[in-house]
């Protein structure tokens, strides 16, 4: 489709590009990565087994808000950074999408040091879970801190694109605006007009008082002339 038939004139580019350039779209797809973040860290991400003196076997399961507990704030700080983008202006929507992709990153990264290396958080739930650190199995780690990097790495790119279309929701806006403004000034440009319109000459029957008042003082009927 050329620029006349999608109804932008030939060598004049609209602002933003990308798949968010509608400011709904953004903040909707923010904060949709951003819950499935915190939902991922609700499951057990490490589970192992460790023996006591009265039990043999006791089951250790660490979810992921004890494993990586920064991936939890992160995910919160994400869905509340798309909430800012609703009503942010033209400088706080730059800095709530920068605040998004930190976020994102810090997810993915805290996630990606639990599966490098998960016996620090087994040790440490096998300690709250029975008392003990010594561990009875391997080391399992779920499926859930793998989701958790890859969500984090697409809140930072999701964040990368709505900055990409963030310019066509001021240009959007700017548009209307100027509209606006148009039709405001040439409702008043026919308003001034019609005074003026209205000055033309008296209607018949009417009199000017100054030359009635005249008129009696040379003896004549003002009104005989019209």
């Amino acid at each position: 489709m050329d620029d006349e038939a999608a109804g932008t004139p030939s060598g004049i580019r609209t602002p933003g590009h990308g798949p968010l350039r509608a400011r709904a779209r953004a903040v909707w797809s923010v904060v949709l990565v951003g819950g499935l973040t915190l939902a991922t860290a609700s499951p057990t991400w490490v589970s192992t087994t460790v023996s006591t003196a009265l039990e043999p076997t006791v089951d250790v399961a660490v979810t992921g808000t004890t494993a990586a507990p920064a991936v939890g704030a992160a995910a919160l700080v994400v869905v509340a950074g798309g909430v800012a983008l609703a009503i942010a202006g033209r400088v706080a929507r730059w800095v709530a999408l920068v605040v998004v992709a930190l976020a994102g990153a810090l997810a993915s990264a805290s996630a990606a040091a639990v599966l490098l290396d998960p016996l620090p958080a087994a040790t440490s739930g096998a300690s709250t879970t029975a008392g003990v650190t010594d561990l009875t199995s391997p080391v399992a780690v779920a499926v859930w801190p793998w989701l958790t990097v890859a969500l984090g790495a697409v809140a930072v790119l999701v964040a990368a694109l709505a900055a990409a279309g963030a310019p066509a929701w001021g240009a959007t806006s700017g548009r209307h605006e100027r509209a606006d403004a148009t039709g405001d000034a040439a409702d008043g440009a026919g308003t001034a007009a019609a005074p003026a319109e209205g000055a033309a000459p008296d209607a018949p029957g009417q009199h000017d008082p100054h030359d009635a008042w005249d008129a009696l003082s040379r003896g004549t009927d003002p009104s005989a002339d019209r």
